[in-house]
């Protein structure tokens, strides 16, 4: 009996350079703290649209994430 040996391809993992990381790891944590603060912390007073309709949108999940509104 002949023993088969199949050879396994070489797998290259590129490496990402982190000048070119950085403006996308801070673009998505800005993105990430703002949608934290409209999910968190807003309460209308300071929203772009005027009134409770960001907190409205949102309630739900406040309570799902743990954030009392009440």
């Amino acid at each position: 009996m002949s023993q088969v040996t199949t050879a396994t391809p070489e797998i290259e993992i590129p490496s990402i350079p982190l000048r070119e990381l950085a403006p996308w790891a801070l673009f998505f944590g800005l993105i990430g703290a703002f949608i934290l603060f409209f999910i968190s912390a807003d309460q209308g007073a300071v929203s772009i649209p005027a009134g409770t309709a960001i907190h409205e949108w949102v309630h739900d999940g406040r309570h799902l994430l743990g954030f009392p509104c009440h």
